[in-house]
């Protein structure tokens, strides 16, 4: 395993095609004002990782992670790893449980084994997913009436 190579980005690396377009869009839809970190394609992570910016994993990581801003798990990105963060588009393949304060996003070509948990989930057609979705919404009163 080599040791970690952080690279951090203001604007944000060359990815291609979906992974620049998901990368470069935070959980609000908006363009991140804040530097985004990249873990490359050559690089694996074992271990806890936490942090406050944007994340892009091109690579590999094992271990947990905790990140209080959106993360992208690039095509070629292997996650094995709880995660606890904002939001997260999935285009590589995670292993693990996610909980996400706002969104989880999984693409089409995308491999997702574990349970879910945000607001709002969406899971594209051509994705594979095994696991279960956890969502709490706030449903209209009429909803809820007729549920009881």
């Amino acid at each position: 395993m080599r040791p970690l190579a952080r690279r951090c980005y203001r604007p944000l690396p060359l990815l291609s095609g979906k992974d620049s377009q998901m990368a470069n869009t935070n959980s609000r839809g908006n363009t991140p004002s804040s530097t985004v970190c990249v873990i490359g394609p050559q690089t694996a992570v074992r271990g806890a990782l936490s942090g406050q910016e944007d994340l892009v994993i091109e690579g590999r990581v094992e271990g947990s992670v905790s990140l209080a801003g959106h993360l992208v798990v690039a095509q070629s990105g292997e996650v094995e790893a709880d995660l606890e963060i904002e939001s997260i588009a999935v285009l590589g393949q995670v292993r693990g449980d996610i909980v996400a304060s706002r969104s989880i996003t999984i693409e089409k070509g995308a491999q997702v084994s574990g349970n879910v948990r945000a607001p709002r989930v969406i899971i594209h057609d051509g994705a594979h997913f095994d696991g279960a979705v956890e969502m709490e919404v706030d449903l209209p009163d009429e909803l809820r009436k007729a549920a009881r």
